[in-house]
């Protein structure tokens, strides 16, 4: 299947807003992507159209969005591209572009953000499993006899 697959950077305009529904949790939530250039005649940065998409965010993902994503932050968003136009009664036709969001993340070209590991209800508790022994084991005097006498004469170089 032909899908258009984008990579967008900008700001979000809206609070996130997250529903449970039998299909599982999803939220959406506005993001504005303004274009900047630089304006040679005025030596300045600046702001030309502002594009809006409407985000929309389903299963972790969505429960993620919900608990970390606020009103003005910069994230980036990559997911599939949908355009939609509607005619309402008495109305003019209007568009709208959906992002189908595969993954989301802050912008941390402009900012920082501390990185948390999504509990997941059906994994184990982390204690349940033994820790794996790292060490090696030490080499015994007999083990080093031994390979004194495996190993082959060196060959002179001429």
């Amino acid at each position: 299947m032909n899908e258009t697959i984008v990579c967008v950077v900008g700001n979000v305009a809206t609070q996130p807003v997250y529903r449970e529904s039998a299909a599982g949790p999803s939220a959406r939530f506005r993001l504005a992507v303004t274009a900047r250039y630089w304006d040679r005649e005025k030596s300045a940065w600046t702001d030309g159209h502002t594009n809006f998409f409407t985000v929309w965010a389903n299963r972790q993902l969505a429960v993620n969005v919900a608990a970390c994503v606020e009103v003005g932050q910069p994230v980036v968003v990559q997911g599939r591209l949908k355009v939609r136009t509607e005619t309402r009664e008495g109305q003019q036709p209007w568009a709208s572009a959906d992002i189908d969001a595969v993954t989301i993340g802050h912008d941390l070209a402009r900012g920082t953000a501390l990185f948390q590991r999504a509990a997941r209800p059906d994994a184990p508790a982390a204690g349940s499993r033994p820790e794996p022994n790292w060490e090696t084991p030490g080499r015994t005097d007999t083990q080093d006899e031994q390979t004194d006498q495996q190993a082959p004469e060196p060959v002179p170089v001429t």
